[in-house]
């Protein structure tokens, strides 16, 4: 049991080095599986709009919304990651890396 909680321990300060890219991973991952149902969702909102405000809204949307929220959630979700100990970072890692694998499979 003690060899199990040192290599958790291990993978979890390693872990903690690289938050920052995790938290990236994670989020273009999530963006990815999420994405396609909110550009549907922003096409069919704005779907009687003429053509130049579509094309525009839908450009700021994809751009500038999915730029911005890269760029602002990631350092949130690896600052949230980083109140983990060493005994709980590396599976939660893992568990959320495991849920987003089943939604990417059942998608």
């Amino acid at each position: 049991m003690d060899l199990l909680m040192d290599l958790i321990a291990t993978l979890s300060r390693w872990s903690r080095g690289h938050l920052y890219d995790i938290s990236l991973a994670i989020m273009a991952t999530l963006f990815v599986l999420f994405g396609p149902a909110l550009n549907a969702w922003v096409q069919r909102s704005i779907a009687g709009l003429n053509f130049f405000f579509r094309t525009l809204i839908f450009v700021l949307v994809c751009a500038i919304g999915y730029g911005l929220a890269i760029v602002f959630l990631t350092p949130w979700l690896a600052h949230g990651l980083a109140y983990f100990t060493n005994y709980t970072l590396a599976p939660v890692l893992l568990l959320i890396f495991f849920v987003i694998g089943v939604m990417a499979d059942r998608r």
